[in-house]
């Protein structure tokens, strides 16, 4: 269950105008006679962040979804790798907002690797060379420390980097991030974008990342996609946050967020 939540095949590239990156072309979803949004495109290079804001109802969740290929949708997903082949199919790494789970089972983190990694049953893995591979996993998030920790007694942002953890298990080419650090205290937000910082420059991924936190954004992303029902406009932190459109949709957040740009 964990692998399918974490890990997805996308669909081929036929045609891409950089080298290493993503194009999402013409996505739309529709559900009965509503739509939720229609003719998104959107650019995703490696190596760099791009943060999806909106209102409330204005489809990011689905987005990603789409781009999963958990919802029906119209568009194209065309991906081109670092040697510049085309028809390649990216590895997509995805982190939900939580995860359900109860948290009085005696699961630790440990156990929740094991249950995700490798295609052949455990007692015919090296032990000691899967246990190398998830704390080389729980390190890239600086969490080696929580091998032996049950998952219940993880605080938000610990359970957040573990789930970011076996999503870079394999490392994909596309991560997708939704609203990962919602309700995590202040230090665990900080740590978290210096992780996904370093992701950025160490393993040369596109990250594709849901946020409510304009400040966060403004410092850390690359690209900033306003999504409303469709794409509003897209550009640099500062161009973004400086237009009416997005002051209009946050009012003092937006402004809030071009400081913090600054």
């Amino acid at each position: 269950m964990f692998r399918n939540i974490m890990h997805h095949k996308a669909s081929s590239c036929s045609d891409c105008a950089k080298l290493c990156c993503t194009k999402i072309e013409n996505f739309t979803v529709q559900a009965g006679n509503l739509t939720i949004f229609e003719d998104v495109n959107i650019h995703l290079h490696c190596g760099q962040l791009t943060a999806l804001i909106g209102p409330n109802g204005a489809g990011k969740s689905t987005l990603l979804k789409a781009i999963l290929g958990e919802v029906p949708h119209k568009g194209r997903l065309h991906y081109a790798d670092a040697e510049g082949r085309r028809g390649n199919q990216p590895v997509i790494g995805y982190v939900p907002q939580y995860l359900n789970f109860d948290v009085s089972a005696p699961i630790s983190v440990k156990d929740i690797f094991l249950a995700c990694l490798g295609e052949k049953p455990v007692w015919l893995t090296s032990g000691r060379k899967l246990n190398a591979r998830i704390v080389k996993s729980l390190a890239r998030v600086h969490a080696e420390h929580l091998l032996d920790r049950r998952l219940g007694a993880l605080s938000g942002g610990e359970l957040q980097r573990v789930l970011l953890a076996l999503a870079l298990d394999p490392l994909p080419d596309l991560l997708l991030l939704d609203e990962p650090v919602s309700g995590v205290d202040q230090n665990g937000l900080e740590l978290f974008y210096e992780i996904l910082a370093e992701l950025r420059e160490k393993e040369d991924m596109a990250i594709l990342l849901i946020s409510h936190d304009l400040n966060m954004v403004a410092k850390h992303a690359d690209q900033v996609v306003l999504l409303n029902k469709g794409v509003v406009m897209s550009g640099t932190p500062e161009e973004v946050f400086a237009d009416k459109r997005t002051r209009q949709i946050f009012g003092m957040l937006a402004s809030a967020g071009k400081e913090g740009a600054e």
